[in-house]
């Protein structure tokens, strides 16, 4: 696939993940980790018209002048922007216009590319911006969940998405040998900065479980008043379940003494055996006390990956996010990317079930903070 054809698919899937959306959808903002699908469309545009364009033409004219400041995200060398929690103030400009915004960048970048393919240095920027649209395909999924499962009508975005697949496994733990091995991204291809750099780590033995914790379990969780009893939490989780009133994941709803959930096929009882999802760290930290267990460390699950079914959830960890050995922040507005984060968060690893074909490998290193669980977020446990 050349590099157009690839530029071509990747753009044109953001817009097939809003097509099931009414207008009104678009511009919807509940809460400030939420963006509303407009400003998804519009950044990942902005990307390209800022970083690529007008890097590579010098003729280049911007399709509005003010769309640096309306889609900037937290680029503070590119100048101001709107800050996050107003994003879904943006009446303007319009789903049309951020359509038409599309089609003309997009118009450009096909007649920068047509000629530049072989430029090394335009199609590594090329790849980025790709990955970081793709990272915000998930986003958009997950964030239009999180609208629609917030309108008191529950409506249905697909009645085809599948969201959970039963797991099965002979073997419910996998045993991994105390040694030494080496974490980070060696491979060829495409990696975010902050994969690599790869280094050794001593590990003890320990047994990972091979498959992810299930709603069943965590409703044997919930039921055992475990939101109620605050040994099993750290003090910040305890305070954030008292003060938010947190007594189950998001999206589940106890209706007539039946545990319901909204999924993007719209609401539907609580599967048993299908894997858990949208917990936050302080629960899937609690959920792991109250069994008796604890959570992988990042460098844990990346060894134990290959035996593992992973990428139905993004799993929880018990790993700060922070630098590997060697990192440096790269110079200029794109160096902003990963390290600037580097603090207070907890990391994810594997994919889910809204992350694009792709765009998943075993050094991937989400991260969040650990109150956060609009995503595809899960449990795996190590005995």
């Amino acid at each position: 696939m050349t590099l157009s054809e690839q530029y071509h698919s990747v753009r044109q899937q953001s817009e097939l993940l809003c097509a099931p959306l009414q207008k009104e959808d678009y511009v919807v903002q509940p809460v400030a980790d939420v963006s509303p699908p407009k400003w998804h469309l519009g950044h990942t545009t902005w990307f390209f018209e800022t970083f690529v364009l007008k890097a590579y033409q010098k003729a280049y004219k911007e399709f509005d002048s003010q769309y640096n400041y309306v889609f900037n995200s937290y680029y503070e060398t590119v100048g101001a922007r709107v800050i996050r929690t107003d994003r879904g103030n943006l009446s303007r400009p319009s789903v049309e216009d951020v359509y038409r915004y599309r089609r003309y960048v997009n118009e450009q970048m096909m007649v920068l590319l047509s000629g530049n393919e072989t430029d090394t240095q335009l199609k590594e920027l090329v790849i980025l911006g790709l990955n970081h649209e793709q990272q915000h395909q998930e986003l958009l999924l997950t964030d239009i969940k999180y609208i629609l499962g917030h309108n008191p009508l529950f409506p249905v975005y697909s009645d085809e998405f599948i969201e959970s697949t039963a797991e099965e496994t002979a073997e419910p733990f996998h045993q991994i040998a105390e040694d030494v091995y080496e974490i980070g991204f060696s491979d060829e291809g495409f990696s975010f900065d902050n994969e690599s750099g790869r280094h050794r780590v001593w590990l003890d033995s320990f047994k990972i479980s091979t498959t992810l914790v299930t709603n069943g379990e965590y409703l044997e969780f919930i039921e055992s008043g475990g939101y109620r009893q605050f040994q099993f939490w750290h003090a910040e989780g305890w305070d954030w379940v008292n003060r938010n009133n947190i007594q189950a994941p998001l999206y589940w709803h106890l209706a007539e003494g039946q545990w319901v959930h909204y999924t993007l096929a719209g609401t539907a009882p609580i599967a048993a055996n299908m894997p858990l999802a949208h917990i936050s760290y302080y629960e899937a930290a609690a959920f792991a006390n109250w069994k008796n267990r604890r959570l992988p460390t990042e460098a844990e699950w990346e060894v134990a990956s290959d035996a593992l079914g992973w990428g139905q959830r993004w799993e929880w960890t018990n790993s700060s996010y922070l630098p590997y050995p060697g990192f440096k922040t790269a110079p200029g507005a794109l160096g902003e990317y990963n390290g600037k984060f580097m603090v207070n968060q907890m990391v994810l690893r594997g994919a889910s079930v809204a992350t694009p074909k792709g765009h998943s490998r075993n050094t991937y290193r989400n991260f969040f903070h650990p109150h956060l669980r609009w995503q595809y977020t899960g449990i795996r446990l190590i005995q």
